[in-house]
């Protein structure tokens, strides 16, 4: 920029009204000598200039314009920050004159927006720019604009800039930071994670040399024992600090960083950046790192090295600790060996006894109620067979069933409580699902119990099986019974998390509801409030009961996405609490009861079953039903009669199977036939709604109605 003229009274009633009320760079532009810009003087500017400079002065925005085919540059008093140390000298000059760096990357840019009058925006784009005497890496969110004239034609590019310099950098920063931070553990000793540290600082800083110094306790020296550098001389090994700076040492023990330029020294390095790491106001080390070329240390760099230092030395110093702990304990291992050896037996020894105990209480337990519902079934079968008189056989048969539904309440409480249980979650009103048992719950307890509900149907609804509730539910209320032999009160009750008992410890994140089920019997001692809800774990007589119960009810709550705990006190009562997850309103309702569906039409069913007996009751299960049943005995035969042209409109499979699964199998039947309703039948897995994909599941053992229900909704849905 060259000379200004004078500012007095007449140049400044002449300034014309567009460079007004821009501040300093306002003020610049006024006094300026315009016969050496090729703008020339600013009465001969272009009405499209004018405009321009008539926003972009008061501007608040960073804004540049560049004008001309010469990219002249005006630009407003918020822009200087970006461009530093060019402010003033390139107020209306020719942008390659100030711009000389960044050139050849910035106008192509400016030349694609004037030839083409197309905006060009980006964000966080990177320019090499000198703006600090030496050169950096800046970034900026950019927006190019098209100033045109009054014929249409473009005039110059109007740049509104942001400078996201400090925000990246500090992205990064962190980033760099939080991968150190994640691979430090896994690396091996001390001498790994310095190594891995210095190279990735390197790398990161394009630096030509990092390394840890050593502090050797004399004031004198340091040591370098790992490096990681690039295209310069090696340094490991013992220094002084004073061959490098005599004012080196002094500031680095005061806690300073320190950056110098050893040119005259080592001509290999241009500049350094030490950082001292110091504990208990010891330097125990510095973090160096060298360049071979100039380079200006930006305050985000010196921060990054501060906190690698910081965040790396810990993690050394803790690989050493650990390291002469080990060598310590190798020593103590061996002076032990013998009494550990002798303690090790005897503790196998007591948990194979412990384990065995339990393996007998668990098959015990099982076996002796599996046995009683047994009997009658297998009496039921064989009465049955010798002497089939119409006569008897009705209550034979209820008596075998009722067995068998005992047996398979026993299974599904098993199951419960181990978690394996394939539920089927629906949104459940607490208040209606307690009122339709309230007859059954009556009628379970004594006359002189006395039964309170308290559960307001306004309450949410909760995502639960709606069958092992109402088992959960009567479990509770039978146990609340037997507690109170004589007389009492049952008080059951609901409402939302935050109404009432404290949401337990542990309990996963979202909506809860809590239902309680509070006696006045007899209470539990601790010894048994701490055991009870063990498997196989019950205060009854021998034969009656199989110390499930709670099991199963703690087992429904967890897998049902909550919680379940109990509290008693001797002679006060106990009040059990399930927790239950809110449902949302998108949720699929309880199922309502309906009347056994048959076959409508004719429907191919394809049955496929590895287990004989069951393939084959289920076949005439289906076959009563009006369904045409074509059966496979697994997954290879029931696609080999899809090859031979079978087109099934149900496909009924058995989940777990030889070779490859019933989900499997359904998968790679509706490879084939899209659409296709699928039932996949379960006694055991714990098949979550991402492992069926969709599939409708059944469980086992079922009934035929419940068969017919569940294959009847299917079609259904189809159709």
């Amino acid at each position: 920029m060259k000379s200004v003229r004078g500012t007095d009274k007449h140049n400044r009633v002449s300034t014309p009204a567009f460079l007004l009320n821009g501040g300093a760079v306002s003020r610049l532009l006024q006094a300026m000598d315009w016969d050496s810009s090729p703008l020339g003087q600013p009465d001969g500017w272009s009405a499209g200039l004018k405009t321009a400079m008539t926003t972009l002065l008061p501007a608040q925005a960073q804004i540049v314009l560049f004008w001309g085919p010469q990219y002249v540059a005006l630009y407003n008093d918020a822009y200087c920050p970006s461009i530093g140390n060019k402010h003033p000298r390139a107020l209306g000059r020719p942008g390659q004159e100030n711009w000389s760096e960044l050139w050849a990357d910035l106008e192509p840019l400016l030349r694609g927006v004037r030839e083409t009058g197309q905006t060009f925006s980006a964000r966080d784009r990177p320019f090499y720019i000198e703006r600090q005497g030496l050169g950096e890496t800046a970034f900026f969110d950019v927006s190019y604009s098209a100033v045109r004239e009054a014929d249409g034609a473009v005039g110059g590019v109007l740049c509104i800039v942001t400078d996201t310099t400090d925000r990246v950098r500090y992205q990064r920063r962190q980033a760099f930071l939080l991968e150190l931070r994640q691979a430090l553990p896994g690396l091996e000793g001390a001498e790994g994670i310095e190594r891995h540290a210095t190279r990735r600082l390197g790398e990161e800083l394009g630096a030509a040399r990092v390394c840890f110094a050593e502090d050797l306790g004399d004031s004198q020296g340091f040591s370098v024992a790992h490096e990681w550098a690039d295209g310069v001389p090696s340094m490991l090994g013992v220094h002084q600090y004073a061959h490098y700076d005599p004012a080196l040492h002094p500031a680095l023990l005061d806690g300073q960083r320190v950056q110098r330029s050893y040119v005259a020294q080592a001509p290999e390095l241009c500049a350094t950046l030490h950082v001292p790491v110091l504990r208990a106001e010891r330097l125990e080390a510095t973090l160096a790192v060298h360049y071979h070329a100039p380079h200006l240390f930006l305050e985000d760099e010196c921060l990054l090295v501060e906190e690698t230092a910081s965040q790396v030395w810990a993690a050394i110093a803790h690989a050493r600790a650990e390291h002469a702990l080990h060598m310590l304990n190798e020593s103590l291992e061996e002076r032990v060996a013998g009494m550990l050896a002798q303690r090790e037996a005897s503790l196998l020894q007591l948990h194979e006894a412990h384990k065995m105990e339990l393996v007998g209480q668990l098959t015990g337990g099982i076996a002796h109620d599996i046995n009683n519902m047994l009997t009658p079934i297998i009496a039921a079968l064989e009465l049955l067979r010798r002497h089939p008189e119409p006569a008897r056989a009705e209550r034979l048969i209820d008596g075998g069933l009722q067995a068998a539904e005992r047996t398979r309440d026993l299974v599904g409480r098993l199951l419960s409580f181990a978690r394996r249980q394939t539920l089927k979650p629906r949104l459940v009103s607490l208040a209606l699902l307690v009122d339709e048992m309230h007859e059954l719950i009556a009628r379970s307890l004594s006359p002189t119990i006395a039964l309170e509900v308290h559960i307001d149907p306004a309450l949410p609804r909760v995502m639960v099986d709606p069958n092992q509730l109402q088992l959960a539910l009567l479990n509770l209320v039978v146990n609340a019974r037997d507690a109170m032999p004589e007389n009492g009160r049952l008080s059951i009750s609901a409402g939302r998390d935050g109404e009432g008992p404290q949401r337990p410890v542990g309990l996963a994140p979202g909506a809860l509801l809590w239902l309680r089920v509070a006696d006045s019997g007899c209470g539990m001692s601790d010894e048994v409030l701490e055991h009870c809800v063990e498997p196989f774990y019950s205060t009854k007589g021998v034969g009656t009961g199989a110390g499930l119960g709670l099991s199963m009810v703690q087992g429904l709550a967890l897998q049902s996405g909550g919680g379940f705990v109990i509290g008693s006190r001797l002679g006060v009562g106990t009040e059990a609490t399930l927790w239950l997850p809110e449902g949302d309103a998108g949720a699929t309702l309880a199922d309502t009861p309906r009347e056994v569906p048959r076959a409508q039409r004719a429907t191919r069913v394809l049955l496929v079953d590895d287990e004989a007996l069951v393939r084959q009751a289920t076949v005439l299960q289906l076959r009563e039903l009006g369904y045409d049943v074509f059966e496979a005995d697994g997954p290879g035969q029931a696609l080999a009669l899809l090859d031979q042209g079978l087109a099934p409109d149900a496909l009924l499979t058995d989940h777990v199977m030889a070779g490859m699964t019933g989900v499997r199998l359904a998968q790679r039947v509706r490879e084939r036939l899209a659409g296709l309703p699928v039932l996949v039948i379960t006694g055991y897995a714990n098949l979550t709604p991402r492992e069926l994909h969709g599939f409708e599941v059944l469980r086992k053992p079922f009934r035929q109605e419940e068969l017919a229900q569940a294959l009847g909704r299917l079609l259904r849905d189809r159709a």
